[in-house]
């Protein structure tokens, strides 16, 4: 059993972090093509319907990868996770079926209308089928949160005699403390990450001297929304959600801090090590009490550490969530950085002048999906060892009658599957940005 739940775990680590590598992006993307075409109305330049149309086929592509990569996901809930699904598919079972009902009908119906009924729709219309686009992908992203924050900080429950979770209020979902807060994060986090692909589509088109209008307009949209949403993935989001944390899982923020003894006026650390069999932190690099006043503020404020908890509800992976939070907030740091950068090169005129900064931007845009992926496995690590938190050990969701080499065998071939279908996008996004906006092909 032990074995199949380890195999259960690796593939839906895998298999969820492989599909949200697409919807992390195509939730900023849309409200970039929506601001888009809102410049189009105004100003009627053809640069911008065109830079809508174009990245509106960025969004398809990965829309369908989503799609193809999020069904076997949610297999999973049934194969893998049966026990769970039983005693939680109350719950958790309403928010996911409005996902799929709801957002994805409203997402791809009107992506459908975009792409193909512009000429018939008008330009009015087609503003409103991007807004529409927009709306189901923001409500796809709600909806699944709120089923994370549920896990995350269970609500409106009520639990019977034989174990099963039944729902008392409905409105305690969408009225769960752990959501919103989680939700602008991940949204911000969102825009950033379109930010920089669409920025590296441009810095890449400035330095090959081609498409200028194209390379002026992507770089000047990914230096705007870029610096905006950098600082609100840090602040005042980022703070919200880490100080959420420290109130409802207290285990929890002393493991992604590495904080093994109660400190009076807890230290920053920067840089450092765990230490898991002498308990303590090698190599670090800290400034103090700054975490005390970041998160209470209060200098001397006393921060639980792990001592204060009894060793099985401590999170199961300690430096796994250590380094998955210091990576996110690392990157998210050098982010701001390079677009206060950016913002200094625009005010200047220099921003499609300067080659270091492009191929930095380029080069950077890969890390905001380890960034997104990171945070994630911050949130997920930090609930280990319960699927729901302080209800639920994950042990006990998981499938009885389903095998270890039942498990494994479909884990590896979701890994081949997967390999195959990243190739493929690969290619077919490489062709898209080949094309160029002033392409009429799908």
């Amino acid at each position: 059993m032990e074995d199949a739940l380890l195999y259960a775990r690796l593939q839906f680590a895998f298999t969820i972090s492989f599909h949200y590598l697409f919807p992390i992006l195509t939730m900023g993307l849309s409200l970039i093509i929506v601001l888009y075409k809102m410049q189009f109305l105004y100003t009627e330049k053809a640069v911008y319907n065109q830079a809508a149309r174009f990245w509106m086929k960025v969004f398809a592509l990965n829309f369908v990868m989503g799609v193809v990569t999020g069904i076997p996901m949610e297999f999973q809930f049934g194969t893998n996770w049966a026990r769970f699904s039983e005693l939680t598919g109350s719950v958790v079972g309403q928010t996911l079926a409005m996902e799929g009902l709801f957002s994805f009908f409203l997402e791809s119906t009107f992506l459908g209308l975009f792409l193909y009924g512009e000429k018939w729709l008008g330009k009015r219309l087609h503003f409103m089928s991007a807004l529409m686009v927009m709306l189901g992908s923001w409500l796809s992203g709600l909806l699944i949160i709120a089923t994370n924050a549920w896990m995350q900080h269970p609500v409106g429950y009520e639990i019977l005699e034989h174990g099963k979770f039944v729902l008392k209020d409905f409105r305690a979902l969408f009225g769960n403390p752990w959501l919103w807060p989680v939700f602008l994060h991940n949204q911000a986090a969102s825009v950033l990450t379109s930010s920089f692909v669409v920025g590296a589509v441009g810095a890449f088109y400035a330095l090959s001297g081609k498409r200028e209008a194209y390379s002026r307009l992507f770089l000047r949209t990914a230096v705007v929304l870029g610096v905006i949403s950098s600082i609100v993935v840090a602040f005042p989001s980022g703070d919200w959600v880490a100080k959420h944390v420290a109130v409802y899982q207290p285990a929890t923020f002393a493991g992604m801090e590495a904080i093994f003894e109660t400190e009076q006026g807890s230290e920053l650390v920067l840089i450092g090590q765990p230490n898991m069999a002498e308990r303590r932190l090698d190599n670090k690099l800290a400034i103090p009490k700054v975490l005390s006043f970041l998160t209470y503020h209060e200098w001397d404020f006393p921060i639980k550490g792990l001592d204060e908890f009894p060793p099985e509800e401590h999170p199961t992976n300690i430096p796994g969530l250590y380094y998955a939070y210091h990576i996110m907030v690392g990157l998210g740091t050098l982010f701001i950085g390079l677009m206060l950068w950016g913002v200094f090169l625009y005010v200047k005129g220099r921003l499609l002048s300067s080659r270091f900064w492009l191929w930095l931007l380029m080069l950077m845009a890969p890390l905001t999906y380890i960034a997104n992926l990171a945070g994630w496995y911050t949130a997920e690590l930090g609930r280990q060892p319960w699927l729901v938190y302080g209800l639920m050990r994950t042990e006990a969701g998981v499938s009885p009658a389903v095998s270890a080499g039942n498990v494994l065998f479909t884990f590896l071939g979701f890994v081949g599957l997967y390999v195959l279908l990243g190739l493929v996008f690969a290619v077919l996004l490489g062709k898209i940005i080949y094309q160029g906006p002033e392409s009429k092909k799908l």
